[in-house]
C-alpha cells in the first residue's frame, strides 16, 4: 500500500510540507509506503474544459500535471495540503485539483475507493474554508475518508513557525494514523 502527500505550496521546505511529511510519517510507523510530492517550481496549470479528458487519460496542457496524475492513480492513499492563499487553496493545488478529478473521473473513476483527505495550514484565518473547498474534491471523486483528533489544520506563517501548533502536528498524525487504519481495513 502506498501514501502520496502531494504539497500545493509554491514554496520548498515550508510549513505546508513539514505539516504532510509528519502526516506521511504517522503512515510509514504503520508499514505504509510513502512519497512527499512537492509541487513548488513545478508548472501546473488550471482546466481549459477542452473536454480531451473526455476519451483518454491525457489534457492537452504542457506541464507537469501527468507523471503527478499517474503516480496518484496507482496510489492507494492521496494527501493533498495547500496554505491558505488570499482566503484559499493556492493556484497550483486547485489546478492539479481540477485537472486530475476531470481525467480521473472521464476514464473509470479511478479514484474511487481510494483513501484520502486535505491538510492546511494558515496563519490566521482562511483554514476552515479552504478545508472544505478541498474536502469537495474527495467526496465527488469517492474517495473513503477518515477524520482526526480535530479538522485537518495547522497554523504558522513563517517558515518552521508549524512545528510550533503542537495540536496541529498532534492533529496530523492523528489523520495518518486513522488513514493507515482506514487502508488496512480495505486492504484486508
Amino acid at each position: 500500500m502506498k501514501a502520496l502527500g502531494i504539497v500545493g505550496s509554491p514554496r520548498k521546505g515550508g510549513n505546508t510540507e513539514t505539516i504532510t511529511s509528519h502526516a506521511l510519517k504517522a503512515l510509514a510507523e504503520e508499514g505504509i509506503e510513502t512519497e512527499l510530492i512537492p509541487l513548488a517550481g513545478l508548472r501546473i496549470e488550471g482546466c481549459t474544459a477542452c473536454g480531451a479528458c473526455a476519451n483518454a487519460e491525457t489534457c492537452p496542457i504542457d506541464d507537469d500535471l501527468l507523471p503527478i496524475y499517474h503516480k496518484m492513480k496507482e496510489a492507494d492513499c492521496i494527501i493533498l495540503s495547500s496554505p491558505v492563499y488570499f482566503s484559499s487553496a493556492t493556484a497550483l493545488i486547485k489546478g492539479l485539483m481540477e485537472r486530475t478529478g476531470f481525467i480521473g473521473r472521464n476514464n473509470g473513476r479511478v479514484f474511487k475507493g481510494k483513501t484520502g483527505g486535505p491538510i492546511v495550514v494558515g496563519r490566521r484565518g482562511g483554514q476552515n474554508f479552504t478545508f472544505a473547498q478541498m474536502n469537495y474534491w474527495y467526496q465527488i471523486l469517492e474517495f473513503y475518508m477518515t477524520g482526526a483528533s480535530y479538522w485537518n489544520i495547522a497554523f504558522g506563517r513563517n517558515k518552521g513557525e508549524v512545528a510550533n501548533d503542537q495540536e496541529g502536528l498532534d492533529t496530523a498524525w492523528s489523520f495518518g494514523k486513522n488513514l493507515a487504519y482506514l487502508m488496512k481495513k480495505l486492504n484486508a
